[in-house]
């Protein structure tokens, strides 16, 4: 009899699809599946929104900061290797209303950019006090005039069209700052800000030998090559000058990038076990599919189907199985975490994600095909050497060495896609170590309570020596299912006793008597009002800290 593999694949798996043998094995590869494409999705889309956020934070790819005017020679290098730059500069000075509109004085945090500014982000101005959003603008403003903050202008009694006062110069207000990209963190973040073009700057007589100035030269390009060698050139040049730094999206905002990294790091250890749980089940699902395959093999071998054709037949039906089920997987995946996408964002309705990439949908596929064939394919390889004599007799056969061989590359390549998948090489040593291990001391508790039960088995009754009998005569199937299933439960106990460990860890670091609202820049005269209406509003005294602060170097 002869047939094309193709033909019996194709056959045998619409057949047993219809059955249902094989669905089983792909409801584990799809859940697995899912579960590692919704956490990589999440966890693409937090970095890429992360590594946009911080870009805009920083004003651009990457900035060079000193306390003195930096040399045309870093602005000619990037520039030289095509990259776009814009400078700017800071410092504390006193802004001030003029005398007909009260004379009032405010420290503000002055800001002078040039027309490049900001390369990444977007300054957004407002006509109106009240509007929070504002509208995009390009560029720096006009000559003679500033923007700045709205509180600001509440504090100097200014309007806009009004004059406000910096060093010798006057310069007309024409838009509040609704929004400003490079702001910082920090003390300074608070400080009121004034915004002017650096044309204007020299008109204000602020700037002296002795001023405290911080300059800052931003740097953005779409090409990552010359921007990575210009980072290193700048690296270079920096060393050894006094008060300069650079500042980079690693050193942009390392706190809000280490809590990212760890709400990534527990979705991706959830994702392993997911995986390692769902690894058990296609093991099992695939031992039993295996037995219940073995006589339909041995009449296909009496009808002289060779056993590379079956072998190849039985490949090419778990291959499909496994590409349908890591489509529907990834499928689910990005419904799931477009999901859980949309429960955050009605907790945070401002921030937005960047749309995801293919690269979790690559890694899901991947994942779904290693994860059948290295834990599926394994005992329906031996399903090709079923003797023609099975028809007659029910021997068994251990598994060839070919199955062991695909066994142990596919699970060394499951390995290697979940370290890829966690993105942390210790984390996927850790977690396939540890469960490798596990499944080893549970094969041997196994093979140890066999023997004591084939020691300790009472003479009656004599079903239960029998079935004693029976695990000790075949004590290899009995440790496999064992372990599997011991492996199987271990992994559902770490993910209840990792989400609440690391529920009670995050309470545990926070003091019962910790801050949730903080108020800062009272004036001395506001303190009487304002605990007036802190009381008023059933704040007790011993819930606050209320003292003066001051800034010292």
């Amino acid at each position: 009899m002869k047939m094309s593999f193709w033909a019996l694949g194709w056959r045998t798996l619409w057949r047993d699809a219809r059955a249902g043998d094989v669905q089983v094995l792909m409801a584990a590869v799809l859940l697995a599946v899912a579960a590692l494409s919704a956490v990589g999705f999440f966890a693409d889309r937090l970095e890429s929104g992360l590594r946009r956020d911080a870009r805009q934070l920083l004003g651009g790819d990457v900035v060079l900061v000193s306390d003195q005017p930096p040399p045309a020679a870093w602005r000619e290098r990037a520039q030289g290797a095509g990259l776009r730059t814009a400078q700017a500069l800071t410092f504390p000075t006193m802004a001030r209303a003029d005398e007909a509109q009260g004379g009032a004085a405010r420290l503000v945090m002055l800001k002078a950019v040039d027309a490049a500014y900001p390369l990444r982000g977007q300054v957004r101005l407002a006509l109106d006090a009240a509007d929070k959003e504002g509208q995009p603008a390009t560029g720096a403003p006009a000559a003679g005039t500033a923007w700045m903050d709205a509180a600001l202008g509440r504090a100097l009694h200014l309007n806009l069209g009004d004059e406000v006062l910096l060093g010798k110069a006057r310069l007309r207000i024409t838009h509040w700052i609704a929004q400003e990209p490079d702001r910082g963190g920090g003390m300074a973040a608070f400080a009121p800000r004034v915004l002017i073009g650096m044309d204007d700057l020299a008109a204000t007589a602020l700037v002296q030998p002795a001023s405290r100035v911080l300059w800052r030269l931003a740097v953005a390009s779409e090409d990552d090559a010359a921007l990575g060698a210009f980072q290193d050139w700048a690296k270079g040049a920096m060393q050894g000058v006094r008060g300069a730094r650079l500042e980079s999206l690693e050193s942009g905002r390392p706190e809000m990038q280490q809590t990212l990294e760890r709400a990534s790091l527990f979705l991706r250890l959830v994702a392993l076990l997911a995986a390692l749980l769902a690894a058990v089940a296609v093991a099992l699902a695939a031992r039993s599919f295996a037995a219940r395959r073995l006589d339909d093999c041995a009449m296909l071998r009496v009808l002289g189907v060779p056993q590379r054709t079956m072998a190849a037949a039985y490949a090419l039906e778990f291959f499909l199985a496994a590409l349908l089920a890591s489509a529907a997987g990834v499928l689910l995946g990005l419904l799931a975490h477009s999901a859980f996408v949309r429960l955050l964002a009605s907790a945070m309705p401002s921030v937005t994600l960047p749309a995801p990439g293919a690269w979790p949908a690559l890694l899901g596929v991947g994942a779904g095909l290693a994860l059948l064939l290295a834990f599926g394919l394994p005992p329906v390889l031996r399903l090709a050497r079923v003797p023609p004599l099975r028809v007659l007799r029910r021997d068994t056969l251990p598994p060839p060495p070919a199955a062991w061989l695909t066994a142990a590359a596919g699970a060394a390549g499951f390995a290697a896609l979940l370290a890829g998948v966690s993105s942390n090489l210790r984390l996927a040593l850790i977690v396939v170590g540890g469960f490798a291990a596990a499944l080893l001391l549970f094969a041997l508790a196994a093979w140890c309570a066999v023997r004591a039960l084939r020691r300790a088995a009472p003479a009656r009754p004599r079903t239960l020596l029998l079935a004693v009998r029976q695990m000790a005569a075949r004590p290899g199937p009995l440790m496999l299912q064992t372990s599997a299933l011991a492996a199987g439960l271990l992994a559902l106990a770490l993910l209840v006793l990792l989400r609440t460990d690391l529920i009670a860890s995050w309470r545990s670091a926070t003091p019962p008597d910790a801050p949730n609202r903080f108020v800062i820049n009272l004036m001395p005269e506001q303190a009487d009002d304002f605990l007036n209406m802190l009381h008023a509003a059933g704040v007790q005294k011993q819930s606050m800290d209320f003292s003066p602060m001051f800034r010292g170097r």
